[in-house]
């Protein structure tokens, strides 16, 4: 296994850090790679140097930029596949899979770029106009430092870079350092495919001085942030007079409504649950379902996540890897047990190896129980029984989190009423709640989101500020 290094990228040249961060992997315990640090100087530095740039490209040569590296990714695949499991123990079926999200994300963003992104007002609609116009135009931010995590490490760094290449903006990044291989391999193909020198410059700190150091400085227009809900409130005490993209955790349920197809039911939620070892901020956290299904419901769904392979990251057959290090392995393990101890029953898996902790489903779980209360970012499926379709919505809601949930049935009125009562960002019908596709709007309420959405198209317009203009125009 090759042992990747990486320095501060800054002005499009690696540099020396202060001192060296090994990446472990999660199954192996191997040190796969090594990342150097920056010191309080090299921060100031790199944040000054950043705000000073300036990116003076036009649609096209943005749009050949982002479409470029969409080209190189696709055709690295396998390489950047292995990479992200090598830091992150996720299974090569969900980082293959990633290769492709990153490739639609900058490909969406090349779009984008070309598109004229202003608007025309005409002032002939009151009685009180003028014969003018008014125009919008957009225009890039000064500096933008964007904070990732640990999960999708390649894919939440494209979410954020993308959009800023294709409106001309400078980013400061500093992706987790659990998982930041990614991060510096994504910087280094974006320069070799064009990038301009400090368009994106990245950094990298386990000292949470440091990076509140980032968040609080004057020099930084926006924060874009993808993280947990408790480490969002902290930067939005801190942050200061400045723009922010907060996308946070989530608790997210699906609702299985009285008439829904089982199958399709178990399907969703098998899916929605365990790909990514179920560290997806959409992932979903809570099976409610109507009581006269629930025994049905948990059996089937036992019998089919007991199916479901796991163990070595690197075994193409399997379908989970670890979690992102045994510490998080040993929380799941010990709420289950806590739930279990609160009148929850284990169906099927409970077991940790390690980082490897097992598909797990579990029934009559407490809504109230840190299992579900709290953001147990892994591979369980909880299930909660309720008995009538306002009980449902109200358990649904009942948590401090509002990212996003799904509901099966084909009662259409039903499915109006869960869309309309539910307090999150989306509701998905028949699908499991983390659908999306790269460039729709995405983001939760509560202590699931604030500021901007993401999405490739919703990031674009919080990176802009917009400016009018009006003109003498003789209507005709």
């Amino acid at each position: 296994m090759t042992v990747r290094e990486f320095g501060p990228i800054i002005g499009g040249r690696q540099l020396d850090g202060s001192q060296w961060l090994d990446v472990v992997n999660p199954y192996t315990a191997a040190v796969v790679g090594r990342v150097a640090t920056i010191d309080e100087k090299m921060l100031a530095a790199a944040l000054r140097e950043t705000r000073a740039a300036t990116i003076h490209l036009t649609r096209h040569e943005r749009g050949d930029i982002l479409n470029r590296m969409s080209q190189a990714v696709r055709e690295r695949g396998d390489e950047i596949s292995t990479l992200i499991t090598d830091e992150s123990g996720l299974c090569l079926k969900d980082t293959a899979y990633e290769v492709g999200r990153v490739s639609d994300v900058l490909r969406f963003a090349a779009i984008r770029a070309l598109d004229d992104d202003s608007e025309v007002f005409p002032c002939d609609v009151t009685a009180h106009g003028r014969n003018r116009r008014i125009y919008t135009s957009r225009y890039p931010l000064d500096l933008i430092a964007a904070i990732t995590p640990f999960n999708h490490p390649m894919n939440q760094v494209a979410h954020k870079i993308a959009p800023a290449i294709a409106t001309n903006n400078t980013v400061l990044l500093k992706p987790s350092e659990r998982t930041p291989l990614s991060a510096y391999y994504l910087a280094e193909l974006a320069l070799e495919c064009g990038l301009p020198a400090h368009a994106l410059n990245v950094i990298n700190t386990s000292s949470r001085d440091l990076t509140e150091s980032i968040v609080k400085s004057e020099l930084v227009d926006l924060i874009t942030f993808t993280g947990s809900s408790a480490i969002g409130r902290r930067i939005a005490d801190i942050c200061g007079y400045k723009r922010m993209v907060l996308e946070l955790g989530g608790s997210s349920p699906l609702l299985v409504l009285e008439d829904a197809d089982l199958g399709q039911a178990v399907e969703i939620a098998v899916a929605g649950i365990f790909k990514n070892s179920g560290q997806r901020c959409t992932a979903i956290r809570r099976l409610l379902v109507h009581s006269s299904l629930a025994d049905a419901f948990a059996q089937q769904l036992a019998a089919q996540v007991a199916l479901l392979r796991w163990g070595d990251p690197y075994d193409a057959s399997n379908d989970m890897g670890t979690v992102i290090n045994e510490e998080a392995a040993v929380t799941m393990e010990a709420r289950v047990t806590e739930s279990v101890a609160a009148g929850a029953r284990v169906l099927v898996g409970h077991e940790r190896r390690g980082a490897l902790f097992a598909p797990t489903v579990l029934d009559r779980v407490r809504n109230d129980h840190p299992l579900v209360a709290s953001e147990t970012f892994g591979p369980i499926a909880s299930i909660i029984p309720f008995d009538s379709l306002d009980k449902g919505i109200a358990v649904a809601n009942d948590t401090a989190y509002g990212l996003s949930a799904g509901v099966v049935s084909d009662h259409w009125p039903s499915i109006q009423r869960v869309i309309g009562a539910l307090k999150c960002g989306t509701v998905n019908v028949n699908e499991a709640p983390g659908y999306r596709l790269e460039w729709t709007p995405f983001g939760g309420i509560k202590a699931s989101g604030l500021g901007y959405k993401e999405g490739v198209i919703e990031t674009m317009k919080a990176m802009t500020d917009v400016k009018t203009y009006s003109l003498p125009w003789d209507q005709p």
